[in-house]
């Protein structure tokens, strides 16, 4: 059994680097040399691998004395193979058990094999494997085309062939130096197999702000790079028809799919001409006369050294490729209508524009500040986003969420208030002032304190950046929740410490009176006691993004039972989530309140709530009424789906359930269960509870319409 050396170079990714030798300690191909270079890692990677060699005699550690580059870090590597076959495996990705196997089944006695790449932003445990009905796809004259991702993963080549033709990766250049290996590689073999089972899963970041990958970089940088690695190869091979003729087809395809991208402003074009000049200048007659049109329009001025000209054609075709775009759909030609026509137009400095959840709801803080504003501030004028027309007080006008008037109010309306985030899509005004609400205090990890995101958007991080990068200010409840959205959200504009507006309602409305009057609105027996049942939605349970599933686990048949006669059950689901409960046989008991706009005013008319790792808990406490946590699936969500920043067994002022008896025992002795939460129930509200005063509509509007 021959011997593979798989070389791994590595630069900080303590976060990784676990899963990518984990990979390879359960290859069904064992016999292996595992060479990892560090290039001088400032994180804990070191030290996570050195714990990995001590345990696996198979692994090789090396650490350089100063950063030189994945390019160095590679052929290092290579000097110090022994192995007859080299593998290259980047420190954040990993494989499947039976790739390295796979590969040595089929490369027989060619010189190498390739398997393909897929990308993943979830760690080895969330992947699949094959069984292996192989295809494989043979290369021959055509072999260039399996450069299609300008990268060396998931080759596996003869270590004497490397040697012969001395291949080596750039050590001059940060990025695309796998095109320095490949290119001779390429011109020197006949042909190569492709074994689409051999999987290589290459992680995408899910935080390409605090923790991008080296291709997460800024995108002018990225750019530049290509450009010189694009010219320096050209110069390499200026006598090479087939390798001249890959690489004019990459720098076209990459201008058109990255650098026209890139190029958002008059700036960019000035960083980037000298060096797109220098390449258009390499580029083969033929492979221009090619080109289409419109790009021979661009590359034109280039040629030419004509600056000027080259950003006045590029602000025009831009335009129409925008235009062109946006004919795609209704939305995206809105979105169009909404940058290039209505924020040209005055804003209205008295307009101000509410959306709640996505639209779905008239509720949470922004209908509280409306509503404070409505009676106190005249003349201000209020247009409000839903899905579906709404019953609200004053005068405030309506649209429905994407219609051309959403996006003409949006464009016009100096002030934007919501609780949850507006298309990322959308360009804000200088003169627009954004107050973000947020909607609870965090139990759950946010944003950038998550390490892995399950959710149905791999890009949730890097859109919630762009957006969170609009907001002027952002509501607060405690300083603990300040704590966590300054370094969650990164976040660094001002914090509205005034409690939520929407707990007003829990100071004012807390009286037999408004709560009787909301038992009515609900058509609920205004004889029984309320359960309020209100859990969360799971991450990794989605149809869509922004639509999750929810199984129902509480057993209300045991609880109409041993129930009934005294209580009935609220059930409010998450806005999030996408599927309806069928409740019809329990009419009269369980009530599902899901589409109920404002959940304040369910907390006023239930006696207890029954959650699980919903932020309810943390509002419902301003009431100090008895709270139960039904948290069946506590280990797989805390330790995988999100995690806490609270200690959740110690911390919660209620008892941990895992079964609907537990549930139903609790609430038939909640007494009992009070007077044993009473003291943890008590620091709870000194912490979380006390800027909440019934007045944070009136202080909020104040600072931020003055």
């Amino acid at each position: 059994m021959d011997k593979i050396s798989v070389i791994i170079p590595m630069h900080n990714t303590e976060e990784f680097v676990g899963d990518c030798l984990s990979s390879l300690k359960n290859q069904t191909y064992d016999n292996l040399e595992i060479i990892i270079v560090d290039d001088k890692s400032t994180d804990n990677s070191l030290e996570i691998v050195q714990e990995y060699a001590e345990a696996d005699d198979r692994m090789i550690v090396y650490s350089l004395d100063e950063q030189k580059g994945v390019g160095y870090a590679r052929n290092y590597g290579i000097e110090k193979a022994t192995g007859a076959y080299v593998y290259f495996l980047d420190s954040d990705d990993f494989l499947p058990r039976e790739t390295l196997s796979i590969l040595m089944n089929n490369i027989g006695g060619n010189v190498a094999v390739r398997g393909s790449v897929r990308s993943s932003h979830l760690s080895s445990a969330f992947t699949v494997t094959f069984d292996g009905n192989f295809n494989p796809i043979t290369y021959t004259d055509n072999r260039y085309n399996l450069l299609h991702n300008l990268k060396a993963k998931n080759f596996l080549i003869k270590k004497e062939f490397v040697d012969e033709h001395n291949l080596k990766f750039s050590e001059s250049h940060m990025f695309y130096t796998d095109l320095f290996f490949l290119l001779p590689f390429f011109k020197n073999i006949t042909y190569i197999q492709r074994i689409k089972e051999a999987v290589y899963f290459q992680r995408l970041r899910n935080d390409p702000i605090l923790n991008p990958s080296l291709s997460q970089t800024d995108s002018i940088d990225l750019s530049k790079s290509f450009i010189k690695v694009f010219v320096d190869l050209k110069q390499t091979y200026s006598k090479d028809n087939g390798i001249n003729a890959f690489l004019d087809k990459r720098f076209l395809n990459y201008y058109r799919k990255e650098i026209l991208i890139a190029i958002s402003t008059k700036e960019d074009v000035e960083v980037l001409f000298e060096h797109l000049r220098q390449a258009v200048s390499l580029l083969g007659e033929k492979s221009v006369a090619n080109a289409s049109i419109i790009l021979r329009r661009e590359l034109k001025p280039i040629q030419k050294n004509n600056i000027k000209r080259y950003k006045k054609i590029m602000k025009r075709h831009n335009a129409f490729r925008e235009l062109k775009e946006s004919l795609g759909s209704r939305r995206r030609f809105y979105y169009f209508l909404y940058n290039h026509v209505f924020t040209k137009l005055p804003i209205k400095s008295k307009l101000v524009f509410f959306e709640s959840f996505l639209g779905k709801n008239y509720s949470d803080s922004p209908k509280y500040i409306y509503e404070y504003m409505n009676k106190h501030k005249k003349k201000y004028k209020a247009v409000w986003s839903f899905n579906e027309k709404k019953k609200i007080p004053g005068r405030g006008k309506q649209v429905e969420r994407f219609s051309l008037k959403y996006f003409y109010y949006l464009a016009r309306a100096k002030y934007w208030v919501s609780n949850s985030r507006l298309p990322v899509q959308l360009t804000k005004r200088k003169e627009n002032i954004y107050l973000q609400t947020w909607h609870g205090t965090p139990l759950k990890r946010l944003v950038f304190d998550m390490d892995d995101v399950y959710s149905a958007d791999p890009n949730y991080k890097k859109n919630f950046y762009i957006q969170s990068r609009r907001w002027d200010y952002l509501s607060s409840p405690n300083e603990y929740s300040s704590n966590i959205f300054q370094r969650a959200f990164v976040y660094n504009k001002e914090m509205l410490e005034f409690g939520y507006p929407r707990n007003d309602i829990l100071y004012k409305g807390n009286n037999n009176k408004e709560i009787k009057k909301i038992k009515k609105k609900l058509n609920i027996p205004l004889n029984k006691k309320v359960v309020l049942y209100a859990p969360t939605w799971r991450d990794d349970d989605y149809i869509a993004r922004g639509k999750y599933n929810f199984s129902l686990k509480l057993n209300l048949e045991k609880m109409q039972q041993r129930l009934g006669d005294d209580y009935i059950v609220l059930l409010r689901m998450h806005y999030f989530i996408a599927n309806s409960l069928d409740i019809s046989q329990y009419e009269g008991f369980a009530y599902d309140v899901s589409t109920y706009d404002d959940i304040a005013e369910l907390y006023l008319a239930s006696d207890l709530l029954i959650t699980d790792y919903s932020s309810v808990f943390f509002d419902y406490a301003n009431l100090k009424r008895p709270i139960i946590f039904f948290t069946y699936d506590l280990e797989k969500y805390r330790d995988t789906l999100r995690g806490f920043y609270l200690d959740i067994e110690s911390e919660v002022p209620g008892p941990l359930l895992k079964t609907s008896d537990e549930v139903i025992d609790a609430i038939e002795t909640i007494e009992t269960v009070k007077e044993e939460y009473e003291e943890i129930y008590d620091a709870f509200y000194k912490r979380f509870c006390l800027w909440d005063d019934g007045k944070a509509s009136e202080k909020t509007v104040n600072k931020v319409f003055k």
